[in-house]
């Protein structure tokens, strides 16, 4: 590290080594008093102003030396671990993170809040950005090693997900069952090595997305497409910032809009983007993260049961990149609405014209799948799906977006408000169990 740069990292680090033992000279949280727990805010309001303004004044330095020089290209987790051994104090370390998991979210720390603070300032410059947004539309190694067989077998079973080629589409099925089709980690892992694969395949044309039938006793031998994110894991703070919240957008959902990058060095050039379109067929519900994928997808198709809703604000959080993609196509009235009022959408309204593009009985949900897939491979799809997602939302306008995003949410996750919504949804459901 040059000089300014190797100053200003030791100067954080001794910094936030006496905040963090001012803090541990004060009572544990749950005995401060008022005038220790206003300390203690300060305290930590400090050390986040310092860590501002350190990833604000070094990040192309930063990123530059965590990359070799942009030689290559770490993924979310990855750079995050690696700052934290380069810059000690800067985001939290793997053995920090660790215990932050083994805590429910109310008595965690909000050390994520770090690694947002962290994400916003890489994802405010745009070369930075850029070249981090490559990275995650990488192939994941899970997917390259599962390949072959896919390609032999036509078939691969995850943990949560149900992935066959049939008749030149790759039918994903959603299998969280026990929740609902609830997100999760897990879930956020086998839905990218999927997606992967659905674009690796040569043989298929067309992906489409599904919910399972339920085991779920209220909705039992019915299909449902998604609840959003398992609000019970974010009680019990099994929820990861880096490995959810900003994996989901850069890398699963933002391949469902842009493609994989086959080599990230190389960038958009030809032949090293592999795009496809994407049906969403939607039965039961799409909350939440569920309704976010009908953002990205070519073509929706509902059953005339089925509803939407963004339950976020309710929730306390942020609808992931739903607020930036959402007003295009419903307009800005309701999509404040949806967003900030709760508004659910039924298959039904007329509204629901915005949000879909097929409303049908559940018994001929297969056969428009089927026919949409025929539709979608026609060969000049994939160009104009292009052309339509630069003009809707320039690369550079979805990073300006997660920059901010990265922050927000990793607060939001941590908020008074959200902690104590989601503690009453665990009672809650422990009491109608």
């Amino acid at each position: 590290m040059d000089g300014p740069l190797q100053r200003d990292a030791d100067d954080l680090t001794r910094h936030l080594r006496a905040g963090d033992w001012l803090l541990a000279a004060l009572p544990p949280a749950p005995r401060r008093d008022e005038e220790q727990a206003r300390l203690a805010a300060d305290i930590v309001t400090a050390c986040r102003t310092l860590r501002e303004r350190f990833i604000a004044r070094h990040a192309e330095q930063v990123y530059d030396g965590l990359t070799d020089g942009r030689t290559r290209f770490p993924r979310l987790a990855e750079l995050a671990f690696a700052a934290a051994e380069r810059f000690p104090g800067l985001v939290p370390t793997r053995a920090e993170l660790a215990a932050e998991r083994a805590l429910a979210q109310a008595d965690k720390h909000g050390r994520e809040i770090d690694q947002g603070i962290f994400f916003r300032g890489l994802l405010r410059s745009p070369s930075i950005g850029a070249h981090l947004m490559a990275a995650m539309r990488a192939p994941t190694p899970r997917a390259r090693e599962l390949l072959d067989d896919f390609r032999r077998l036509g078939h691969v079973r995850l943990t949560t997900v149900d992935l066959e080629r049939r008749d030149g589409a790759g039918y994903l099925t959603v299998h969280n069952e026990h929740c609902l089709n609830a997100e999760d980690d897990q879930l956020i892992d086998d839905m990218e090595t999927a997606v992967d694969l659905v674009l690796l395949d040569d043989s298929v044309r067309v992906g489409v997305l599904r919910g399972s039938v339920m085991t779920h006793p209220r909705y039992r031998g019915r299909r449902v497409f998604s609840a959003g994110i398992n609000l019970k894991q974010l009680r019990d703070g099994r929820i990861s910032f880096v490995d959810f919240l900003l994996r989901r957008e850069l890398g699963y959902v933002a391949k469902m809009l842009r493609g994989i990058l086959l080599d990230p060095a190389a960038g958009d050039a030809a032949g090293q983007t592999v795009e496809k379109p994407w049906i969403a067929a939607v039965e039961g519900f799409a909350i939440g993260g569920g309704m976010q994928l009908l953002l990205v997808a070519d073509r929706v198709i509902a059953a005339d049961d089925a509803f939407f809703s963004l339950p976020a604000a309710q929730e306390g959080i942020v609808p992931g990149a739903g607020s930036l993609r959402l007003t295009r196509l419903t307009g800005a009235r309701l999509a404040r609405r949806i967003i900030l009022q709760g508004r659910v959408v039924r298959a039904t309204d007329p509204e629901a014209a915005l949000l879909c593009d097929d409303v049908v009985p559940a018994d001929r949900v297969d056969e428009t799948v089927e026919r949409a897939v025929r539709d979608l491979s026609a060969p000049a799809v994939l160009a104009n799906r292009g052309m339509l997602h630069l003009a809707e939302e320039p690369p550079d306008l979805f990073r300006a977006y997660l920059a901010e995003f990265a922050y927000v949410q990793a607060v939001r996750m941590h908020a008074p408000d959200v902690v104590d919504k989601v503690g009453r949804f665990g009672r809650s459901e422990e009491a109608s169990a």
